[in-house]
């Protein structure tokens, strides 16, 4: 099998998918599969890499190994195959797609309609589930119809925010007391992401959300256990254990999941059977109404007082790094990294 794996992208979490890349990169069977990595750079660039290594690419060091070309992708669906832009070797027939992208244009969707006009099958969520796991405040309303908890919530415009956040703010005190959360609705990995603890936090963090975005969620605050749930599957699914997140940084930005090493992650959280069963089922519940296919990691609270399970928000394209919760609680539930990665292009394929 003609293996792609495509990772990158113009996205700030660009860094992020290096390092997720060269972790499945490294993790593959090359019995199984022509492997064929391909870097978007942060323009836009693509790259096939033939000779960079897992620890190049990690560290961001890939144009200085041997061979880079400048490639671009057919949509011919009779025959979707990666083109070198200076002819430099034949087209090679692709017969699946495993993107490794966070971000923007990278789990949002895009990517995949990409690949549906290719006609190619490719790992991971569909155009839909993509886009509204990606965009929070869609996920908010597919899940504000299931038996399932979440914070209460609202969003503004960057234009009404920009226009009166005088009026923004007025809105969000009547509904919310302090503090409370604002992000940006679709950025991944924290980013933009503020901790609200009074008015003038709160118009500082409306800017900020804004700059990263052009819709803006705000979120009651809500006291809980930051646990996670990974799931795999199209239909017949697993649902992993409960793992959860011991921030030492007061939630848990990008800095506290990827630089910040006295945050801790148990791959047991310290829940109760009844506890992680209501998790698991409602994890279950979501993944479903949203469409998600493949994979995905599903994020949840619950509440320090009277124990009850709030959803948090799904990451339809999970990291893959060392440190991430994903493969990690897979692998908890007996399925090795190689093992997933497997199945993974095996579901591709379906």
């Amino acid at each position: 099998m003609n293996l792609c794996v495509l990772f990158g992208g113009v996205s700030s979490e660009h860094g992020v998918s290096l390092i997720s890349a060269a972790n499945i990169l490294a993790n593959l069977n090359r019995d199984r599969y022509n492997v064929f990595p391909v870097v978007i750079d942060r323009a836009g660039d693509w790259f096939y890499l033939p000779h960079a290594t897992a620890d190049q690419i990690r560290a961001d060091k890939w144009a200085e190994s041997e061979g880079v070309t400048k490639v671009t992708v057919s949509v011919c669906r009779s025959c979707p195959s990666l083109i070198a832009l200076d002819g430099s070797f034949e087209p090679i027939p692709l017969d699946c797609m495993f993107p490794v992208m966070h971000g923007k244009n990278g789990e949002d969707g895009t990517i995949q309609g990409l690949f549906e006009i290719m006609g190619v099958p490719y790992v991971g969520c569909g155009v839909l589930a993509s886009a509204a796991g990606m965009d929070k405040t869609m996920t908010k309303q597919v899940v504000d119809h299931l038996p399932v908890r979440q914070a209460a919530w609202t969003y503004f415009t960057d234009r009404e925010i920009s226009a009166d956040v005088d009026a923004c703010v007025a809105k969000a005190e009547a509904a919310f007391g302090y503090p409370m959360f604002v992000k940006p609705s679709s950025a991944g990995s924290s980013f933009g992401t503020n901790k609200a603890k009074d008015r003038a936090g709160l118009i500082s963090a409306l800017g900020e959300a804004a700059a990263h975005d052009s819709k803006v969620l705000v979120e009651e605050f809500i006291s809980g256990q930051e646990v996670e749930v990974a799931v795999l599957g199209n239909h017949d699914l697993l649902v992993s254990g409960c793992g959860e997140i011991l921030p030492t940084q007061e939630f848990y930005t990008y800095d506290a999941k990827y630089n910040d090493e006295t945050s801790q992650t148990l791959l047991c959280a310290r829940l109760t059977e009844e506890e992680a069963a209501r998790v698991q089922n409602a994890a279950d519940q979501i993944y479903r109404a949203l469409g998600a296919r493949g994979l995905s990691r599903v994020d949840f609270f619950v509440t320090h007082d009277t124990r009850d399970v709030v959803f948090n928000e799904i990451n339809t394209l999970p990291g893959f790094t060392g440190i991430s919760m994903y493969p990690k609680l897979i692998e908890a539930a007996g399925v090795s990294t190689p093992d997933l990665l497997d199945r993974l292009i095996e579901l591709a394929m379906q």
